[in-house]
């Protein structure tokens, strides 16, 4: 049996590493890349935390299907929004992006 802490410990670890990822590269495909990570890692959490007594409870896995549906939302509207901008401007990087501003 694997410890809780454990679980949260690869949770904590996944989201900062998402959040470093979100604050420090350019592009913005990797950015939403590194948005869905951390949207995993906090469904790695709910999912442990649901798991936690001897008895599962389902609460935690209907939250993580509604974070499922979140993240899929999120990723088909930043997909089209890139898209949109790569049409106009052909990069991805988001410092080109901020100087599309007039």
């Amino acid at each position: 049996m694997i410890p809780l802490g454990a679980f949260v410990a690869v949770s904590a670890v996944l989201f900062f590493i998402g959040v470093t990822g979100v604050l420090v590269r350019r592009n913005a495909v990797v950015i939403l890349m590194c948005v869905e990570l951390m949207l995993n890692a906090t469904n790695l959490a709910l999912v442990a935390f649901s798991r936690r007594g001897g008895i599962p409870d389902e609460r935690g896995s209907v939250f993580v299907v509604f974070v499922f549906v979140v993240a899929a939302a999120e990723v088909a509207v930043g997909l089209a929004i890139i898209l949109a901008l790569y049409r106009n401007r052909p990069t991805v990087d988001v410092d080109e992006v901020h100087a599309m501003k007039g």
